[in-house]
């Protein structure tokens, strides 16, 4: 029976500020139907099996959408629904829905509730109460059960107005079963009780419930209507299609499309990229090891393609190190996609957060949580949609293809919040992560658990690398020891290896670039300019990269002082140069001219110098007659020469047809680093705390680098990638290093060693751990550390309007340095003054200063 006109019926969702009202069942049946209409879907259905380690019946799964249902059952508790009463009708303290719902659900309260739901029925789907536990932690966290909720569960009886908890709980449970009637049927058919059963299907849950509270797909209505299932599951399949988690058009727009030049947009695969094709769709796990500029990132988008149209993902998110190299790649991905799709309306997302972006729109933040398009007024309603994992950063890994920074992916693998949320939408996707040499050991402790849960639910993963050391290799493939030295070497480049350590390589002669490589003594910005300003006078496109964006600045100052302005990069009427701290718009100006001045293709006249940091090593298409370089690991120097003469169709200046690499190294040596110290990105420093930070920490490393230089004036590349890379990188090396060398190499290293084996530890700590039983875990009460040590950006400064730039471009804002970004507050937009050709930000008693050469500190007010 209904409530009485003297009742006031449960509701679900509220509208803010408003009057609007969604019936409790009604909302739950919005969920619970998105969640049918979710797991409907053959590849999260497969996911969801292969955790269970069993097909699902239909029994099965109604009763896993009854269980959905019944994620708000807590919201019955007076002391919620007093939220949106009339005010006065509720003198007791306000609760939260989560713990009332495990009082409910677990027993713990008087036995008439729980007769009322239908509990024990429901107690017989399962065989413990994690499943129970797992539905309700919907909003993005595991929760402590206490007593608190136990109480105030008395009928609320005024003159005009009554709830009865007790009567509106059997009300909900008859509905229950009314609509979920086959999960009632008779025979003894438990639930699985695995814990990654429960983990992926909690995090299915939560995504069903950030879809089903949408009104833009399930609008409000008050009052109880006894057929509104059937309503929710027709709205539910609309909008798991309009969002992109039904790729079936997409798919079918890929029929026949999956050679590569239709995928691409290029005209044929490489012998590298030909690679990838002798995989099969039953390889759950690639390594591709190719060198820089040999298309790594066409041969991944290949593989996308084809276990797109085999059925075997629903999504791509392509992992990349750094902010600046996902907006570089974002492009490139989205293109491919336009051309693989034919026209289908599939756009790539950005997933960066503080930014908005959609195939080539961009979007703006409004308040309560919408998003203005800036193609608002042209796009279809259908596109505007369809972008709805693009508008918050926790959607993202929902998106049906998707190019974001890694720490996004690792969020899934983590005890934060919505960790849950994002592996559940994760598990569709091809995760593709690029440089994976390129973390330190928390990271790839937690990349390695994140792929191994990934793969472990039945996904896909690639990971590629320029060159990746074979100890390194052997901790993703999973096995249990690494090659000795020569056996490393041999190694076959490149090569695609699959999860049980064999690989497959090229039989096609690759084309060698022999590289002549030397070193120069110095670091000092005023050298590195010298040698820059000599070589582009006589006529060469100079690659310049230094370790840290304090020496690409001092270096770019140094050309200047030289007066050899006219021959750096030009960008927005002036000299410019190249690094992450400048506004997104004046960032996406930058990678233009870049690549515009180190075309491949239509290159300007002359000689140029551009100058920047570790930005430059990633995702842009240049190509640059003569590299100096700071001295770095062999794998990342290998991919910075990867920027050097990388096509041979380039006609070169007299001088430089042969290419040619200047490597920087301390004027001391680096021994005196073994102190600890620290120079322009080599060795280490101790924090407050007392530990060990740095960029290139490993000297023993960088000392076989720069011996390798040495001792091999021309680098043949890539025949001797294996030779150059395992030669620096092998424990075998870097003991007889050891040997040979006295003054504290090995403490140093053994000190670097342990403080890594720290990160380890407290990497696996963080871990999400999803082969414990979901009643045991918690997530830690401030994820700040966890957060920060991923390496987010820092805070977001946002204007209240539009400003012109130092390079005549309207700009919205800047991303800080997360270092920089301790104690601001950032919330309120700024309004920036003009500084001559600078723009001042001052944020409480800290200013910043804006130019052409970036963002910098400047000192806090009052200090001198």
């Amino acid at each position: 029976m209904l409530p009485t006109d003297r009742s006031f019926p449960p509701w679900g969702k509220a509208e803010r500020g408003g009057d609007g009202r969604h019936h409790l069942a009604h909302h739950c049946a919005d969920v619970a139907a998105c969640f049918e209409a979710i797991v409907d879907q053959s590849v999260v259905r497969a996911r969801l099996e292969r955790t269970a380690a069993a097909a699902l019946s239909p029994k099965a799964l109604s009763r896993l959408t009854a269980l959905a249902f019944l994620h708000d059952v807590g919201k019955l508790h007076p002391g919620f629904q007093a939220k949106a009463w009339p005010a006065n009708v509720w003198r007791g303290p306000l609760r939260g829905h989560v713990q009332a719902g495990a009082d409910l659900l677990l027993g713990y309260l008087p036995p008439a509730m729980g007769h009322a739901i239908g509990i024990t029925a429901i107690d017989s789907w399962m065989t413990t109460s994690n499943i129970l536990i797992a539905v309700l932690a919907h909003h993005g966290r595991p929760f402590k059960i206490t007593e608190r909720s136990r109480e105030g569960w008395e009928t609320v009886s005024l003159r005009e107005f009554r709830y009865d908890p007790l009567s509106a709980a059997a009300e909900y449970g008859q509905i229950l079963e009314k609509w979920f009637a086959p999960a009632f049927s008779a025979g003894d058919e438990p639930l699985p009780d695995r814990p990654r059963f429960h983990h992926l299907f909690s995090g299915l849950v939560a995504l069903a419930d950030w879809l089903g509270s949408d009104t833009r797909f399930f609008p409000f209505r008050a009052e109880f209507d006894p057929e509104y299932l059937d309503i929710a599951r027709g709205r539910a399949r609309q909008a798991v299609a309009a969002i992109g988690l039904d790729v079936a058009s997409s798919r079918a727009a890929a029929q026949s499309r999956t050679s590569f030049a239709a995928a691409t947009g290029k005209p044929e695969a490489n012998p590298q990229q030909h690679l990838i094709d002798t995989a099969g769709m039953d390889e759950p796990l690639l390594i591709l090891e190719a060198e820089t500029g040999s298309g790594k990132t066409e041969a991944a988008f290949w593989r996308f393609a084809k276990l797109f149209e085999a059925g075997r993902v629903d999504g791509l998110y392509f992992a990349v190190p750094t902010r600046a190299a996902a907006m570089q790649l974002h492009r490139r991905i989205d293109g491919m996609l336009q051309s693989f799709l034919a026209g289908a309306p599939l756009e790539a997302f950005l997933a960066v957060p503080g930014y908005l972006r959609a195939g080539v729109a961009e979007g703006h933040a409004l308040p309560d949580w919408r998003v203005r398009w800036d193609d608002a007024a042209t796009a279809d309603e259908a596109a505007l949609t369809a972008r709805w994992a693009a508008e918050n950063a926790r959607r993202f890994l929902a998106a049906p293809v998707a190019v974001g920074t890694v720490d996004q992916a690792m969020l899934a693998g983590l005890k934060v919040k919505h960790a849950h949320f994002r592996a559940a939408a994760l598990c569709r996707s091809l995760l593709v992560i690029d440089e994976v040499h390129a973390s330190d050991r928390y990271m790839t402790e937690i990349q390695v658990a994140l792929v191994g849960q990934h793969l472990k639910r039945g996904g896909h993963a690639m990971l590629m690398s320029a060159t990746l050391g074979s100890v390194a290799r052997a901790r993703w493939l999973g096995l249990s020891t690494a090659p000795d030295f020569n056996t490393a070497v041999a190694a076959p480049y490149p090569a695609v290896w699959r999860r049980n350590g064999t690989e497959r390589s090229t039989e096609v002669p690759l084309r060698q670039k022999a590289v002549a490589i030397t070193t120069l003594p110095t670091m000092a910005p005023e050298a590195a300019a010298a040698c820059a300003v000599t070589a582009a006078q006589a006529g060469a496109r100079v690659l310049v990269i230094r370790n840290t964006i304090t020496a690409a600045v001092a270096t770019w100052h140094a050309v200047r002082a030289a007066g050899a302005a006219p021959l750096l990069l030009r960008a927005g009427g002036g000299p410019a140069l190249h690094h992450s701290r400048f506004a997104p718009e004046d960032r996406a100006l930058l990678d233009e001219c870049v690549e515009a001045a180190l075309s491949p293709h239509a290159r300007p006249a002359g000689g140029c110098i551009v100058i920047g940091s570790q930005t430059l090593e990633q995702s842009l298409d240049i190509d640059a007659d003569y590299l100096l370089t700071d001295l770095c690991p062999v794998d990342v120097l290998l991919q910075r020469i990867g920027r050097l003469h990388r096509h041979t169709s380039v006609e070169r200046p007299v001088g430089f047809e042969v290419p040619g690499c200047c490597v920087l190294v301390p004027e001391r040596g680096l021994e005196p680093l073994l102190a600890p110290q620290f120079e322009n990105g080599l060795g280490a420093w101790r924090d407050q705390a007392g530990v060990f930070s740095g960029i290139y920490r490993d000297l023993s490393v960088l000392e076989l680098t720069r011996v390798l230089i040495l001792e091999h004036p021309e680098w043949l590349l890539p025949a001797m990638n294996r030779l150059l890379v395992e030669s620096a990188t092998h424990e075998q090396r870097i003991a007889d290093l050891h040997a040979e060398r006295a003054g504290g190499w090995a403490d140093y290293r053994n000190t670097i060693i342990g403080a890594e084996l720290a990160q380890g530890g407290a990497a696996r700590l963080a871990l999400l751990p999803v082969d414990a039983p979901f009643c045991t875990m918690q997530f830690p009460t401030d994820e700040a550390p966890i957060r920060t040590r991923l390496g987010e950006e820092g805070a977001r400064i946002t204007f209240t309007t539009p400003v012109t730039g130092p390079f005549d471009k309207p700009i919205t804002g800047l991303t800080l340095p997360a270092h920089w970004s301790r104690g601001l507050d950032t919330i309120a937009p700024v309004v920036p003054r003009g500084d001559g050709d600078a723009l001042v930000i001052e944020i409480g008693p800290r200013s910043f200063r804006y130019d052409r050469s970036g963002v910098a500190r400047m000192a806090r007010r009052g200090e001198a």
